[in-house]
Order: C-alpha cells, then structure tokens, then sequence
C-alpha cells in the first residue's frame, strides 16, 4: 500500500460498475481517488456507499461533453492515472441517440487526450468487444473491426484516437479491449441481471415466469473485477499497448440461466427448440 500512496487517479463513469470497482481497487492500494460524476437531482452513488466516507476519495462534477471543466479538472486534480470509464453504454440506446453516444463515447475521450496532451498522465480507454462486431469469433488484438452500430463506431474513433496520440504525441494512452464482465453492480438493465434478480423473485414467488429474447445468443462472461485489475496493470506497463480482456469461454443465455438456477438449487430442463 505504501508504494502508491502518492498516487492520484482520476476515474469519470466512477458511479457506474466499473467505476466503483475500479475506485475500491485503488483505494485498497492507498490510492487517492477523484471520480467524475454527472450532476443528478436523484441519487446515483449507490455503488459507492462503501467508500463515500475515504478521507482519499472525492467526487466532482462534470461532463464529458464539457471540454472545459474537464481541462481544469485534471489540472487541479493532477492525477498520474486517468481511467476513461464514462459512456453510453448501451447499445440499443445508441441507436436512438446516436449524436449524444457519438459526443460522449467518441469527443469525450478526445476531450481528455487534449487536457493531457504534454503531460506524462498516463491514459486507460474503456474500449468494447462490440467494436469487432460483425467479425467471426474468436477475436484477439489483430481482429479487424467491423462495428454494427453506433455505440461501437463511436468506440472505434476513441480506440483510433489513443493510437493517433500515443504515436504522434507520445502520450501513456491503452486500449482495453474488454469482453462482457459482470458483478452484483452490473445494472438492472443487462441480461445477466435479469435474469439473476428473476431467479430470485420466482424464487420468493414473486415472479412466475422469466421472458427472454434468444436463448441461443452466446457471449463471453468473465468476473468484473478481473478485468478491473487488468486496466490497472495496463497502465503500470513501461510502455503503452492494446489489450483484449476475455475469459476465452462462449456460453449461450440458456446456458447462464441452468446455472443461475442451479445457485438455487433448482435443475432445469429444457424444451423445443430455434426461436
């Protein structure tokens, strides 16, 4: 703990999994952490309850469409570290939004690779696996991209940027390139969610029936907090690189729901089959 205890690092999307996972990680080590958060009339520090009273951990206000704040930020805060987590991140969504995704995920980052530029700040980018979109399993950092829709174009142009000024302005800038990655934090919103917090109302017999889309679409689901360990050793590298987090394991939805199912002690069998 003692050989980061002069650290700083500053974390925007900390409210959200990774973020407040990330903040716990460094904090652990004796960083001091200084996490950005969307200003909000409600709550939304939930995840972060366990930390809120650190006397190492702060929280500002800002906005990844707002260059200046950011830029006055970081010189203020003057972290070694800049983990770039905020986003929109959900796919569908970007579809219906496409020029807010495009100035949060794409200029965003822009936006913090010009307040470093200069500096020996070293940068982590919160790429997706949903950048390789269309191409064929399984993927590794020589993948070509094919993106499928506007969440991961605007996360190509950020992964294009960090090279553009690692290369031209030599910053300390990665790209983690993480495959999906779950924890008791992950959002409502997500599949593995749903169906863990149906589990569990049909166990309390709340809930009689879990509905699904396709039982056949595979994904590869590692543990969120291995990846967060993974950013942060990107960034202890002497130099900067590309790097794609997976566990190497595909598994179908049906296959994640036998198993949450299983955690309760129920079998499940399955019948018919296609859509």
């Amino acid at each position: 703990m003692r050989e980061f205890a002069t650290r700083k690092a500053f974390i925007t999307g900390i409210t959200g999994q990774d973020g407040a996972i990330l903040a716990r990680f460094l904090l652990d080590k004796g960083y001091t952490v200084h996490g950005l958060q969307l200003y909000s009339a409600t709550n939304d520090t939930e995840r972060l309850t366990q930390i809120r009273n650190n006397p190492r951990f702060h929280l500002h206000h800002g906005d990844l469409t707002d260059g200046g704040n950011l830029h006055r930020l970081i010189s203020t805060i003057q972290p070694h570290e800049i983990y770039n987590l905020g986003a929109q991140s959900h796919v569908k969504v970007s579809f219906d939004v496409p020029e807010a995704t495009a100035n949060i995920n794409a200029l965003g980052t822009l936006r913090l690779l010009e307040a470093i530029r200069g500096t020996d700040i070293k940068f982590y980018q919160a790429s997706s696996s949903e950048m390789f979109g269309s191409t064929a399993a399984p993927q590794n950092e020589n993948t070509v991209f094919a993106p499928c829709s506007p969440y991961a174009s605007a996360k190509l142009y950020a992964y294009w940027l960090v090279h553009n000024y690692r290369d031209s302005y030599g910053v300390h800038a990665s790209n983690g390139i993480l495959f999906n990655h779950e924890s008791p934090l992950r959002g409502e919103e997500f599949v593995t969610r749903k169906i863990t917090r149906s589990v569990a109302a049909i166990i309390h017999g709340t809930q009689t029936e879990l509905t699904i889309g396709n039982l056949d679409a595979k994904r590869d689901w590692g543990h969120a907090a291995d990846y967060i360990e993974g950013m942060w050793l990107m960034l202890q590298q002497d130099k900067p690189d590309d790097y794609v987090l997976a566990s190497g394991q595909s598994k179908t939805v049906s296959q994640f729901i036998t198993a949450a199912f299983a955690c309760a002690g129920i079998h499940l069998e399955w019948h018919g089959e296609g859509t």
